[in-house]
């Protein structure tokens, strides 16, 4: 018997990355900003929510964005949303309203305008 389903448009739902850059000569950047500490306490959370895996959610590392003067930063795919994060909490809601829920965290927003 084959499987008739219709495959997902993506095999993830959404994609979480992460900049975890850092710089050499004291340059400002994710890094400097306990980004890796955010990634892995995304990734728990993500997953004690049962959220990763295929059809699901995806946590990664990247290299630098190019929007450190907003960092730390994290970017949401399909949706493009680009979040600047503090601690924990914002974490935390990134991965309950957005990652779980699609609802977008309005008070984390980079704004559009912030670059390098």
């Amino acid at each position: 018997m084959t499987d008739t389903a219709t495959p997902p448009k993506s095999y993830y739902e959404r994609h979480i990355f992460f900049c975890l850059n850092e710089r050499k000569g004291g340059e400002e950047c994710c890094a400097q900003h306990r980004a890796q500490e955010a990634f892995d306490r995304c990734k728990s959370q993500a997953k004690a929510a049962g959220l990763l895996g295929a059809g699901k959610v995806r946590v990664n590392k990247a290299g630098c964005l190019d929007r450190c003067a907003g960092g730390p930063i994290a970017v949401v795919y399909p949706e493009a949303v680009w979040y600047t994060y503090v601690d924990e909490q914002d974490i935390d809601e990134i991965v309950e309203s957005h990652l779980k829920s699609g609802k977008v965290v309005e008070r984390l927003l980079t704004p559009p305008y912030v670059g390098r």
